[in-house]
């Protein structure tokens, strides 16, 4: 019990004393993981909707995905090495491939679990195919695909630590800095604010979520 009052105070001075370098940290995880998110929302709808419409685009676009989450991390960032080099570009195209999964699974499963007779009624009062997807479609599959997009959040925030190991900076540099100097604070700080930082992002979208629900109701 003690110990474990002496590792927390431990933490609390260690995040006083380091409060500029603790919050580049955050500044960088964050901008790396909102790049990610959003290419990761672009390119995960686009493909699930493609998928929904056509079904040879499904029978490759969903494997792939899946595969990519069957990639350890540590693995994924050594593959992209020769092709994005170390840096940024290398943890924003492996937290990308990440995403998509959750994003693209979501948006697809969306669009089929619409009743055809819903489909059916707006064809018969005359709605064209673009109306029909701005006017049925999107607005029921939108808590689906938000579903997906805060699942593929909270989950490459915490992938995002290992972006670091190829230099594309955030928490994952305490981490590996304590492990490397056998200092379970430094450690523990960069879960904790790792967690933090997951945490506001699933709060900030829910809120987010509940809004776009309520503007439709």
């Amino acid at each position: 019990m003690g110990a474990s009052r002496f590792e927390f105070r431990d933490v609390w001075e260690y995040i006083t004393s380091n409060q500029d370098y603790l919050i580049r940290l955050m500044i960088q995880h964050a901008h790396l993981v909102f790049f990610a998110i959003v290419l990761g929302v672009v390119i995960g709808i686009t493909l699930g909707f493609l998928s929904a419409y056509y079904k040879p685009v499904a029978a490759v676009v969903l494997p792939f995905a899946q595969i990519m989450m069957t990639v350890p991390s540590i693995a994924l960032i050594g593959i992209l090495l020769p092709f994005v080099g170390l840096g940024f570009n290398n943890g924003l195209v492996a937290l990308t491939l990440y995403s998509l999964l959750p994003i693209i699974r979501n948006t697809y499963t969306g669009l089929n679990e619409i009743s055809p007779s819903i489909l059916e009624a707006a064809r018969g009062m005359g709605l064209s195919e673009r109306r029909i997807l701005w006017r049925i479609k999107l607005p029921l599959v939108l808590p689906v695909v938000f579903a997906g997009i805060r699942t593929a959040i909270v989950m490459i925030v915490g992938i995002g630590a290992i972006a670091s190991y190829v230099g594309a900076g955030g928490l994952g540099d305490l981490i590996f800095r304590g492990i490397a100097r056998m200092r379970p604070v430094m450690i523990l700080t960069g879960a904790i604010f790792i967690s933090i930082i997951a945490i506001f992002l699933d709060i900030i979208m829910g809120w987010i979520e509940r809004k776009l629900i309520a503007r439709q109701t």
